[in-house]
């Protein structure tokens, strides 16, 4: 299994506004994409911005491109991201997943 992180930065006070948008785009793109074994979202706040870690995982590399299309390095945006965040990084980081367990 892979696992496949976003990581990105909104304004504190946005947090909530953009988690409910990620739960309208990405999480259902990825768990309507055949292969996706489940997302996670993580928040922080800190230093005034909420940091999001948006880690979904896969059966196989083909889930992935057929998720994010042919460059799966390359970070899937929606259109309201960039009214959100407050830096588009245009790449994700893929980790093979060791151990997988769930409370």
């Amino acid at each position: 299994m892979i696992a496949r992180v976003w990581t990105g930065r909104v304004r504190a006070e946005q947090a909530d506004a953009y988690l409910a948008y990620l739960k309208e785009t990405g999480l259902p793109h990825c768990r309507h994409t055949p292969g996706n074994r489940g997302v996670s979202i993580l928040c922080r706040i800190a230093d005034g911005a909420a940091e999001f870690v948006f880690t979904s995982r896969w059966d196989s590399w083909d889930a992935i491109r057929a998720f994010a299309g042919p460059e799966p390095e390359q970070a899937v945006y929606y259109p309201e991201d960039r009214a959100f965040l407050l830096e588009l990084d245009p790449h994700v980081r893929h980790f093979e997943v060791l151990v997988d367990e769930s409370a």
